[in-house]
């Protein structure tokens, strides 16, 4: 046990940096930069979402903010807007400006490796189902509707029901080569760093709205890439959290 525990304590430090420099990455042969974002069929009806920044926020105060934060596991039935949910995607995911490698989080070598999925409960005038987030187009494409939807999240959460109970689910899977063209064997801990970033904005944002999320890192892997339809070598799950009212 302590001989793994000392394999994982390697990850956390920064001891892979010093051998930067004879690291050989696809950057560095030549090869093809991965897209910024998934591909999606451009015939598809995306679904426009409104302008995160019109939306008036119930608290202004960042010191309130940070005050009230915590992780929140008790959800009513009552639903977001889409406004309200324009908002949380913004925060966590959106643009600054139109280039995709400036956003709202912060990315080691500005790589972004995630994708927002969310499984849709409570949402105005959005239907059940999957969708992931297009932030170039603040928009939603929507991917299938879920059968038995309360019961996949659970199952998909490790059987932790109270995720079963929130109006939105976020789910951000990482796809790996977009930090390996430029970083190599070192791109994996970064992933790890960043998602945090993402998270943290949902916590802030969330508040800022009156409204609750918790993050999840205990998840079946194999369960929710197979709800998310990724492949689970590409592209696979990192991260959830649900979002719901008080």
């Amino acid at each position: 046990m302590k001989k793994q525990y000392k394999k994982l304590r390697e990850f956390l430090k920064s001891t892979e940096w010093v051998n930067r420099d004879k690291l050989m990455t696809p950057k560095d042969e030549g090869k093809k930069r991965p897209a910024p974002i998934k591909e999606y069929d451009k015939e598809a009806e995306l679904i426009e979402l409104p302008d995160p920044k019109e939306l008036k926020l119930k608290i202004n105060s960042i010191k309130k903010v940070f005050n009230k934060r915590k992780s929140r596991r008790e959800f009513s039935k009552k639903y977001l807007s889409k406004n309200e949910l324009s908002y949380l995607l913004w925060s966590t995911q959106g643009l600054r400006g139109n280039n995709l490698r400036f956003r709202t989080v912060p990315s080691g070598g500005a790589v972004h490796p995630f994708e927002t999925y969310l499984i849709v409960r409570k949402v105005n005038n959005l239907k059940e189902g999957l969708y992931r987030y297009i932030p170039d187009k603040n928009s939603l494409l929507f991917i299938k509707t879920i059968e038995d939807i309360k019961n996949k999240i659970i199952e998909s959460a490790n059987g932790q029901k109270f995720v079963g109970d929130a109006a939105v689910v976020f789910y951000w899977t990482v796809i790996p080569k977009r930090g390996e063209y430029k970083y190599g064997t070192l791109a994996h801990k970064l992933a790890a760093i960043d998602v945090g970033h993402l998270c943290q904005n949902l916590y802030l944002a969330s508040e800022s709205i009156k409204t609750g999320t918790c993050a999840v890192d205990a998840y079946d892997q194999k369960k929710a890439d197979e709800l998310l339809e990724v492949d689970g070598e590409d592209e696979f799950l990192i991260y959830m959290a649900p979002v719901g009212k008080e």
